[in-house]
């Protein structure tokens, strides 16, 4: 991005305006793309605990702690700089988890489920993968309607209805 930036100052500089504007979207992009990533991260973790607590039928403080904060971060990270929009609207969730996110959160909680019992295959074969995307966007859509200050307590609501959450 140093570059670009270099780019943009000299093409200013040069009078060289729609080449400035050209590097601005280029920066627009990586930005936009930066932010993607980091809440491709956010719903990873979401998922693989989703995961753990389905096969496991059971639900750890730290679990909880972890999908909370999932929540959380990808409040703040999906709504733009005006406050209005969103890089990720709620119906495009589900697409986006099933065609770029489940199967890594299965590899990656194949490591942990039962403590590594199961091959990604055989986890993958076991989970009813559509009812832990519904899980999901269920709690991804709590970040459209409540506040930043509602949604913890919201959260312990929903986490309490999964499987070992009533403790």
């Amino acid at each position: 991005m140093t570059q670009e930036l270099i780019d943009l100052k000299k093409s200013i500089l040069e009078g060289r305006y729609a080449d400035a504007l050209v590097i601005v979207d280029e920066l627009e992009g990586m930005s936009k793309q930066a932010i993607l990533r980091n809440i491709q991260a956010y719903l990873n973790i979401l998922l693989i605990h989703l995961i753990k607590n389905q096969v496991e039928q059971r639900l750890t403080g730290s679990w909880a702690a972890s999908i909370r904060n999932s929540i959380r971060e990808i409040k703040k990270l999906n709504i733009k700089d005006n406050k209005t929009s969103f890089y990720i609207n709620l119906n495009e969730w589900e697409s986006l988890m099933e065609e770029e996110v489940i199967e890594d959160a299965i590899a990656d909680a194949s490591q942990e489920v039962m403590s590594g019992k199961f091959t990604r295959s055989q986890l993958s074969a076991m989970l009813d993968k559509s009812q832990i995307l519904t899980t999901a966007t269920s709690l991804l859509a709590l970040t459209y309607t409540y506040s930043p200050k509602e949604l913890p307590a919201i959260m312990d609501d929903y986490l309490s209805k999964l499987a070992g959450g009533e403790d």
